[in-house]
């Protein structure tokens, strides 16, 4: 009986994981390759005429080529920030874990209050004005690595509690400094938990859409997100283009978590063991 049980839990997870994320993406793709007056009736029909180059190429080429000025935007925002929420975070993480101290408790609690109090724009775009970085690309990786440093932390803090303290002690026996302890000793052990962060923080800040409308404003700073919002009044119409927009979008970060599914699930579960 438990047999049968498992098995039919396992097939109706099978089904609803398809209903839930294969038949929506299908819906995607098919409208994406239709003519627009076939795209137009929003039904789950074979097209009759594929128009995937035309429809590529009316995406890339509206509003002065938006899409791909949008996706260099994007790329340099997940870039940076990702690189400077790897490194800050894996190096608070570490002095967390190894240095423990009367403050750790509070900065623990601050550390955490990040992943739970929720972001307050009207005083973030006070302070960035008055840093005179506001509605620049630099201001904007500055919000994402702020909002996204707290998860990165403790992931990163239960990683390295796995890690033997004599690995520490002796690279400083052998005349290591804490730079060089943590860069040549710490660093190349969080390999597996690194890619999890660089996957799941990458896929974040580019599908992110809150922070470019409200910290990076303008069509010459649209991101790939804010492309479906500009687009969506230009083509309330065409919906085979609007989709065919959806497509562009959501086929990154679909490819980076089908190649790197297994290292995210690793780096996931890396400090189950000991807390």
């Amino acid at each position: 009986m438990s047999f049968v049980r498992r098995y039919s839990l396992s097939f109706i997870a099978i089904v609803l994981s398809v209903i839930v994320f294969v038949v929506p993406f299908a819906f995607i793709l098919l409208t994406a390759v239709k003519d627009r007056r076939q795209a137009s009736l929003l039904n789950f029909s074979w097209p009759h005429h594929f128009q995937l180059v035309q429809n590529f190429i009316d995406v890339v080429k509206a509003r002065d080529y938006m899409v791909i000025i949008a996706f260099i935007n994007s790329t340099v925002l997940t870039v940076c920030s990702v690189t400077i929420m790897v490194v800050l975070a894996a190096m608070v993480a570490f002095v967390l874990q190894r240095r423990i101290t009367r403050w750790t408790g509070l900065i623990n609690f601050l550390v955490l209050s990040g992943l739970i109090i929720p972001p307050a724009v009207v005083p973030t775009i006070w302070v960035l004005q008055k840093l005179g970085i506001f509605q620049t690309m630099i201001g904007l990786i500055f919000v994402e690595v702020a909002f996204g440093l707290s998860f990165c932390v403790l992931l990163f803090r239960a990683f390295i509690s796995t890690i033997p303290r004599e690995l520490d002690e002796a690279a400083i026996i052998d005349g290591a400094g804490p730079l060089r302890l943590f860069f040549r000793v710490v660093l190349p052990l969080l390999r597996s938990v690194i890619v999890t962060v660089v996957v799941v923080q990458s896929v974040t800040v580019f599908n992110d859409f809150t922070n470019p409308l409200y910290f990076l404003p303008g069509d010459q700073n649209a991101t790939v997100q804010l492309t479906l919002y500009n687009f969506s009044s230009q083509f309330s119409t065409s919906y085979n283009l609007l989709f065919m927009n959806i497509l562009l979008i959501t086929v990154p970060p679909l490819i980076m978590f089908l190649f790197f599914n297994r290292q995210i699930v690793a780096g996931m579960t890396a400090g189950a063991v000991k807390g």
